[in-house]
């Protein structure tokens, strides 16, 4: 049994904080226990990239999966929480390559592995840093399993499913259009696209007629890609053109001859009805070349400046050939006219330039069987996974709908370099898990895979796949809850299904908890931008862990954003310092009282004991059943309303009544009371505030190496006590009585007052009676009289309670105007809420469809204030009379 120590005056969160982290990890708390006896229970991290620091949605994500992961070792299941990072392909390079040409260097000058072996150093930079961030987050991971999306194993387990995808016909190599980005010079996938409203022009060419019989008019927005023109293209049948199709126009400037077409890609209400085609430079355009069998000719380099196809425009940036081209076809009478217009433009996520749709052989994953398997798989309920909110189960199903298929090779050197091979001498293409054999024959593909190809194997390849017999991934596979942003469902969350489905069978976990994003006071999106980004190590130094872990939690609702404050870190702060005093309190007067091993014997308790423990028992109750639903927000309410309001207000208040009386039983079974109930507070409490509930139960009396291995509570149902609960409810609501009246005449508590209780009810006047201890101590009367006869003096202040009236003369002070305006609003107050239940009970599909403990509740509440309100009515009534 610990020695207890003295506790600070005042939380201070850097003194509960030190070293206790690294004590947890001395002592292997985080670990696996392993042990075949115990229910498994299992979350991979979201593996965040070492492109830098994290940020306030990490704290918030991860915060959560914490607090699950604390609570489920309590309750004695065999919790794994895998840490891992993820080498963030374009994302990590993008930072090396601007951090190196700061240095005025590029990446070609370092050459590929002099420039990998440089975003390594990066990555163990920010890697040291991160770990320090999870650190002061409390984040019990184990980190004996830890793993990063470019190590060996994950390695194999990529190479695996490139190989197998490839030989099944799921993985093929074509020439597409696709999403390229000219700074990374790489390409991107549909959903590495930002789409933005840009300012630009509708310009309006005129295409001669090769005959000379006249001339087309199309209008374009991108004129600098007409040296790629193949066709022009107008609906079928569109009455305008019907003469032209089929005949030739010749190219602006190029003299370069192309036909007309009729197509039903054109829209004919848009523009002039006629549109250039350029293949090689636009999605749309490369499906209709593919119909009509035109050429596609790329004139753009990988940076996006124009090659020699675009004759004397070679080697111009794009915009700046786009304002050349333009300039010459107005020079040359080409250029009809210029309409400014708005239009959405996609932008790469990643480096925030204008993206190129660009044509260009790529790697793909064939997405319709997969999609078509995921889907399928949904239906089945002893396999889907399960959205929370559920709601966005159908975001999930309309992207699979309709997936295009996914271009998976990116023109980067950061990252799982492609298993593809070609023969230098026959261009014969070998895939496999190494190299062939005579390898001076052949060259590597030099692309690496998409980060998400890597990120989408984790919550397998990470427990041990593709070795199907890894003890871990036996025991811990399919993981149970994923969480994370909503924001990814179609990045992440929609790739580990169908890939864990194909490779493995299963789910990859049971449930993903999809939380928002963290907004600040404004509800604006936390960006570089606005400067309105807030560092979560920040708020921990001014807050601490458990004061920011706090305000995560109890803004938490699933699938809702949440805005951050600092007003709110402190009004968290100032929670936690009420645990804290009010822990500090109890301990202090427990004596030698260690922390109970059994249930408190109810025979040896008073009221306020059997009240307080029951209030626990239902606020173990409530947050059990919160947490078992992901309502971590609910969770909070719970804990802060009995906390701060029955445990620290109420019962601690009222025990001081006993804790400084001369009964020493009494006393001894006070002390007995408030180390229960307090260390099953810290109990509950733990998960979300790992710091000071292991520092205050650390200072208790106790057994145990932590309060991460003590038991998380159970409901007891032999700790319900209606009966304690009415009492105390109507002793709180005539203390809350006097006080309110005291307060409205200025009548100090130091000043002893006449205190009448009116009540026709001899249960409840008995327990006025029994718990007088209480009503000396917190309204200080003069003289208490209760009875059933009990006359309102005229001069005298009213409160209307539950089955009573309570008096008070003061005679001196009384204005009776002012009294009939106080009890006026008790009246209007008493009158909406029996309109507000009236309006409830009234409505069918409320009386119908509610539990009926519901319903009763809240006609036992529409009784309460009718009886209030009529006895208020009456007491204005007299006091009318009286003036």
């Amino acid at each position: 049994m610990t020695a207890k120590k003295e506790m600070s005056t005042k939380y201070n969160p850097q003194e509960v904080e030190a070293g206790r982290y690294d004590k947890w990890l001395q002592e292997d708390l985080f670990k696996a226990s392993g042990d075949p006896s115990a229910k498994p229970y299992s979350i991979v991290l979201p593996p965040p990239n070492v492109t830098g620091k994290l940020h306030l949605g990490h704290a918030w994500d991860t915060t959560l999966q914490d607090e699950l992961i604390r609570r489920k070792r309590m309750q004695g299941y065999d919790t794994l929480w895998v840490p891992g990072m993820d080498h963030a392909g374009i994302a990590t390079q993008a930072k090396v390559e601007a951090r190196l040409r700061e240095k005025g260097i590029s990446r070609y000058d370092l050459g590929r592995k002099k420039f990998v072996d440089t975003v390594w150093e990066w990555k163990d930079e920010y890697a040291d840093v991160i770990h320090a961030q999870w650190a002061k987050m409390g984040l019990s991971l184990d980190y004996s399993r830890e793993r990063f999306t470019l190590d060996k194993g994950l390695n194999k387990a990529v190479r695996t499913v490139f190989v197998k995808m490839y030989e099944k016909g799921l993985i093929y190599r074509g020439e597409y259009i696709i999403n390229w980005d000219p700074q990374a010079r790489t390409a991107l996938s549909d959903i590495e696209v930002i789409h933005e409203d840009d300012e630009g022009a509708l310009y309006h060419v005129r295409y001669p007629l090769a005959d000379g019989s006249g001339d087309i008019e199309i209008a374009t927005t991108r004129p600098e890609t007409m040296p790629g023109d193949t066709a022009i293209a107008v609906y079928p049948g569109d009455e305008r053109y019907k003469d032209l199709v089929g005949k030739k126009v010749i190219l602006p400037m190029f003299d370069r001859e192309i036909p007309i077409i009729e197509d039903h890609y054109v829209d004919p209400k848009y523009g002039t009805g006629a549109v250039k085609i350029t293949p090689a430079h636009d999605p749309n355009d490369f499906a209709v070349g593919n119909r009509h069998d035109l050429p596609r000719i790329n004139i753009m380099n990988d940076d996006a400046t124009m090659n020699d196809k675009a004759g004397k425009y070679a080697g111009m940036d794009r915009f700046e050939a786009r304002k050349q081209i333009v300039q010459d076809l107005k020079d040359q009478g080409f250029l009809l006219n210029v309409e400014p217009i708005t239009h959405s433009v996609g932008h790469s996520e990643r480096t925030g330039v204008q993206v190129e749709p660009r044509l260009s052989t790529q790697w793909f994953v064939k997405m319709k069987p997969l999609a078509e398997m995921a889907l399928k798989n949904q239906k089945d309920p002893d396999n889907k996974v399960d959205f929370i909110p559920e709601r966005f189960e159908k975001t999930f199903e309309q992207w699979m709908d309709n997936a295009h298929d996914w271009v998976i090779s990116r023109q980067l050197w950061w990252g799982h370099q492609i298993p593809a091979w070609y023969n230098k001498k026959t261009g014969e293409t070998y895939v496999g898990m190494e190299e062939p054999e005579d390898a001076e024959n052949w060259e590597q593909d030099p692309d690496v895979l998409d980060t998400w190809f890597s990120s989408a194997l984790w919550p397998f390849s990470s427990l041990g796949w593709p070795d199907e017999n890894s003890a871990d991934y036996k025991r811990y596979f399919p993981t149970n809850t994923l969480v994370t942003g909503y924001d990814i469902i179609f990045f992440w969350v929609s790739r580990m299904i169908f890939q864990s489905l194909e490779f493995t069978g299963k789910r990859p976990f049971h449930h993903v908890l999809l939380h928002g994003l963290i907004r600040d006071e404004q509800g604006r999106k936390m960006s570089k931008s606005l400067g309105n980004g807030i560092d979560p190590m920040d708020v921990i130094k001014k807050y601490g862990a458990d004061s920011l872990r706090w305000f995560l939690t109890n803004g938490s609702t699933p699938g809702q954003d949440i805005r951050f404050s600092y007003e709110k870190m402190g009004s968290a702060w100032n929670f936690v310092n009420k645990i804290w005093n009010a822990s500090r309190f109890v301990i202090m007067n427990l004596e030698d009282t260690a922390i109970p091993d059994h249930l408190p014997n109810r025979d040896k308790l008073d009221m306020s004991d059997r009240w307080i423990l029951s209030r626990l028992n239902a606020t173990v109750t409530e947050v059990n059943d919160h947490f078992d639903k992901f309502e971590f927000g609910e969770a909070g309410r719970s804990l802060y309303n009995f906390i701060w309001n029955d445990f620290c207000d109420w019962y601690i208040e009222m025990s001081k009544a006993v804790l400084y009386g001369d009964d020493d039983e009494a006393r001894d079974n006070k002390r007995y009371n408030l180390a229960y109930v307090l260390d099953q507070t810290m109990r509950l409490l733990h998960p979300i505030m790992p710091f000071v509930t292991e520092e205050i139960w650390q200072t208790m009396p106790h057994a145990g190496i932590s309060i991460m291995t003590a038991k998380y509570p159970e409901s007891h149902a032999e700790l319900n006590d209606p009966a304690a609960e009415r009492a105390m409810k109507a002793v709180i609501e005539l203390i809350r009585s006097v006080r309110g009246i005291r307060k409205e005449v200025n009548a100090p508590l130091s000043t002893p007052v006449d205190i009448l209780i009116k009540t026709q009810d001899d249960q409840l006047a008995q327990i006025f009676t029994d718990n007088q201890v209480y009503i000396d101590r917190f309204v200080h009367p003069k003289e208490l009289k209760i009875g059933r006869d009990i006359k309102a003096p005229t001069l005298s202040m009213t409160g209307v309670l539950t089955g009573a009236e309570v008096y008070v003369p003061l005679a001196e002070l009384i204005d009776l105007d002012a009294e009939i305006a106080r009890l006026q609003k008790d009246v209007d107050k008493y009158t909406q809420e029996i309109g507000l239940a009236d309006k409830k009970l009234g409505n069918a599909g409320f009386t119908d469809k509610a539990p009926e403990q519901v319903v009763a509740k809240v006609r036992a509440k529409r009784s309460d204030y009718a009886d209030k309100l009529q006895k208020t009515q009456e007491r204005i009534a007299t006091l009318q009379q009286n003036k």
